[in-house]
């Protein structure tokens, strides 16, 4: 996982729990980079994983709500740093951009990142599915983002999850309707 993923992890930590949580993680986990991250360069996924598994057992909170929150603030992030990929759309015509038009731009710029792939079902203006598939499973991250991305866009939005890949499936099915 890019370096980038971390650090903002790092920020989200540091904002919602302080840094000294932030510390703590980085202590409880023994992450062989000792918590010290370029936004460039490939990291270990497990260093993410563990460090969500010691936040939600400090914080009591499920680890899928972390990853979610998380996928929520990355949201934000992109959207400051980014900007020009939100121009020009509406809900449904950004999220069926991500995989063809933003992934490719990131793919330019890190040749290296190991990116979720998704499809898509059009059913009009209403629906949309997004298939999720990623060797990581972190389809919580992808409804984090979803989410924001109807928030940014001003649009209410249901999310059904209609098949995980943590319960055995091959792919994810969102099923977004828009309201």
């Amino acid at each position: 996982m890019k370096g980038v993923v971390f650090t903002m992890f790092g920020e989200l930590v540091e904002e919602q729990f302080g840094f000294d949580v932030w510390d703590e993680l980085i202590e409880v986990t023994e992450p062989p980079s000792k918590g010290i991250y370029i936004a460039t360069d490939v990291y270990p996924d497990e260093e993410l994983l563990a460090y969500v598994a010691a936040l939600s057992a400090r914080a009591g909170v499920p680890s899928n709500q972390l990853v979610y929150a998380f996928g929520e603030y990355m949201l934000g992030r992109f959207k400051d740093s980014h900007p020009e990929f939100f121009s020009g759309h509406d809900l449904s015509s950004f999220l069926q951009s991500v995989h063809q038009v933003i992934h490719v731009e990131v793919k330019k710029l890190h040749a290296d990142a190991v990116l979720p792939t998704f499809t898509y079902e059009d059913n009009g203006p209403q629906e949309l599915v997004m298939i999720y598939q990623s060797p990581r499973k972190l389809c919580a991250l992808a409804e984090g983002l979803i989410s924001a991305s109807a928030t940014h866009f001003g649009q209410q939005l249901s999310c059904q999850h209609e098949t995980c890949m943590h319960d055995g499936a091959s792919h994810c099915r969102l099923k977004l309707s828009f309201g």
